[in-house]
Order: structure tokens, then C-alpha cells, then sequence
């Protein structure tokens, strides 16, 4: 039985490998088994007082021996070692899809707002990057057409991609056992050609991207109270933030990546970022996996809206929650800046709708969010 089909730019590297080791370990194993057989029947004690003759080795054989299959060792390891760095490391202009792994599905979103359940479709042609976490335990994202495979690990990122290189439908299998019904946590990825791929989108239901969706949350749990672009709230602002060094409380410094800011959000005292103090509530467990990857989506674009601007909303919308001279807000942070009445209580669900009064007179209200980052 040969391999699957070759579908993706690493197939024919993956399967080079994979023959050239299997061909060696066949070829070391004949060469030890072989001689190793007919030494045992043609040199064996013949009589119980027989006294074979003694050999004192051969120096040049011997490092022959040890020289050839270290040699060899090393080719191979780095020539996995080389491959094994360019599939784990994506094109900077590679699509980003976002992965949820869960008991017993994946879940999948596009970067222009489609979702997809045990489906994924990709252009062919086009490097694609997967951003996976799992949402309960570990699972592991496996095509065999395209040759890789990857953990998808609870409480962080994992990447992997590829280039499909043929149009057809592939199985994708959760390769790690993840409970009762692993077996069924199959799905199926397409590859299409890109004309059919762009026309899938356009036929697709329109949903917001996970950036749009992500800023859409971060207003909804009033980040921007907290989180203002000018840096003068009582935490960093987070426009232009990511890939960039930050100083932590203690002389550490951190860089901003999907892991950290994941971190900062879940449990935000973890690592704190000097000068400010470790205010934020904590959201592990109060927000989904899907809202996590798109707030950091939306940070990772810049921290700006839609309309070209950044940080707090400055139109007195309507929501819910406190409530300011200035307009009402979600949680009471979004409000008015500063309201008459006491506090409102701060909260981690989503409302409905979202804006920000003006300033008030009065007592300021608390805010839904406070971040160590």
C-alpha cells in the first residue's frame, strides 16, 4: 500500500525523507542481521573443548564502521532538522485562518468572517498559516495529502501551514486521542483554484472579520476605557503594540506575541508591564476561545477601527450598564467618562450595542477592564 496522494509543496520533501530513512534502516539491518546469521552458523563451537582463535580486531574496520553510519546519521538529521525549520516557518504574506479545536469538531475562521465547522477551504497556490488552540484537551490537525500535522494544545497557539498544490477534497483526522468519540472528529479540507476560491467567499454567509469582530469585542467589554491610544488611561495603549519589546515589572522585558497577549488577557498578573499596576480582572473562563483569537486579531491589526480612527468611541451610542451625563455605555465604562451616580459594577459579558457618552460631572465609573497590558 503506498502513501496518500501528494497535495501540498512540502508532499514530495516529506516522502524523500521518508524513503531515504526507510531505506537506510532496511539497508543497516541486513548489514548487521545477514553477516551476523551466517557468523553464528559458520563460527559456532563445534566441540566442548575446542578453543577458537583469538582475534585481535581490525583498527580500520572498525572506524570504518563508526565513521560511515555517523556520517550518515548526521545527513539525515540535518536535512530533517532543514526541513523541519521551512514548515515551521510561514510566509510573512501566508493567510491566516483561525483554528478551534473542541470535543469532537474544528471550527474555523476565514480572515474575511466565514466560519466553518469540520470544513475548510483553501486556494491553491496561496501559503495558508493556521493559528490553533484547543478549547478542552489536546488534538492534533492532520491531512495526510499535505504531510504535516500539529498539536493543538489548551491554553496556547500552535501554527502550521502549507500550500495546497492540487484542486480535490481531503480528509482532515484529529491524529491525537481526545476521548470517546475521537474517531469522528473528522472533517474535510478543500482545495479550489483561486477564481473558485474567491467565488466560494462571495457565495458565503458575510460575517465581520475576526480583526472587526475582535475590536467589536474589545468596545463591548470596555477595553477602550482603559486601553486608550494616547497612553494616558491606566493602561498601555495597544495601538501598534504587537511584535514590539516591552520593559515588565522586575527589569524583564517580553516580546508582544499571540502567546503573550493571550496570557495578559486570561491572567493579566502574570507579567506586568512597568509603571502600571495589576488592575486588570482576570478572563479565564469568562470569554470563548473564538472571542480570544478575535481580540487579538484586533490587536495584532493595529488596534484601529474601521473607519481609520483608533481607541475609544467618542459617539454617545446606546448600551447597557452605568450611565453619564454624556450617553450611556456597556458596563458602565463606555458611558460617560464621568457620570453623576455610583459605579456601575464591572462585567465580562458582552452588551448590546456600544458607544461612549462625553464627559460628565461627577465621580468616574468603574471600568469594565484594567490591564497589565
Amino acid at each position: 500500500m503506498g502513501l496518500p496522494e501528494q497535495a501540498s509543496s512540502f508532499a514530495l520533501a516529506v516522502d524523500l525523507l521518508f524513503y531515504a530513512t526507510l531505506f537506510l534502516s532496511v539497508l543497516f539491518t541486513v548489514l548487521v542481521a545477514v553477516p551476523l546469521g551466517i557468523f553464528a552458523i559458520r563460527y559456532r563451537r563445534r566441540s566442548a573443548d575446542e578453543v577458537p582463535v583469538q582475534i585481535e580486531g581490525a583498527l580500520k574496520l572498525e572506524a570504518l564502521w563508526i565513521a560511515i553510519p555517523m556520517v550518515l546519521s548526521i545527513f539525515v538529521f540535518g536535512w530533517a532538522a532543514y526541513l523541519y525549520v521551512q514548515m515551521s516557518s510561514p510566509p510573512d504574506d501566508s493567510m491566516e485562518v483561525f483554528v478551534v479545536g473542541r470535543q469532537w469538531m474544528w471550527k474555523a475562521q476565514h480572515p474575511t468572517g466565514q466560519w466553518e465547522n469540520n470544513e475548510l477551504h483553501v486556494p491553491v497556490g496561496k501559503p495558508v498559516k493556521l493559528t490553533m488552540t484547543s478549547q478542552d484537551v489536546i488534538h492534533d490537525f492532520y491531512v495526510p495529502e499535505f504531510r504535516n500535522k500539529q498539536d493543538v494544545v489548551p491554553g496556547r497557539y500552535t501554527q502550521m501551514w502549507f500550500t495546497a498544490t492540487k484542486p480535490g477534497v481531503y480528509r482532515l483526522f484529529c491524529a491525537e486521542y481526545c476521548g470517546t468519540q475521537h474517531s469522528g472528529m473528522i472533517g474535510t479540507v478543500t482545495a479550489m483554484s483561486v477564481p473558485e476560491y474567491e467565488l466560494w467567499l462571495s457565495g458565503a454567509t458575510t460575517q465581520e472579520s475576526p480583526a472587526a469582530a475582535g475590536q467589536r469585542h474589545f468596545q463591548d467589554l470596555g477595553c477602550e476605557s482603559c486601553h486608550q491610544p494616547t497612553g494616558q488611561g491606566r493602561a498601555p495603549s495597544l495601538v501598534g503594540i504587537y511584535g514590539q519589546t516591552e520593559q515588565l515589572e522586575g527589569g524583564a522585558t517580553v516580546t508582544v506575541d499571540d502567546a503573550y497577549l493571550r496570557e495578559s488577557i486570561l491572567n493579566p498578573r502574570a507579567k506586568v508591564v512597568e509603571g502600571y499596576r495589576p488592575i486588570m480582572p482576570a478572563y479565564q473562563g469568562q470569554i470563548s476561545e473564538e472571542t480570544l483569537l478575535q481580540l487579538i486579531a484586533y490587536i495584532k491589526s493595529g488596534g484601529e477601527r474601521p473607519d481609520g480612527a483608533t481607541g475609544p468611541r467618542t459617539d454617545g451610542g446606546q448600551g447597557t450598564g452605568g450611565t453619564g451625563t454624556g450617553g450611556t455605555g456597556t458596563g458602565g465604562s463606555r458611558g460617560g467618562e464621568r457620570g453623576n451616580g455610583a459605579p456601575s459594577q464591572p462585567t465580562v459579558e458582552s452588551g448590546s450595542g456600544g458607544g461612549n457618552g462625553g464627559r460628565g460631572s461627577g465621580a468616574p465609573s468603574q471600568p469594565t477592564v484594567e490591564s497589565s497590558r
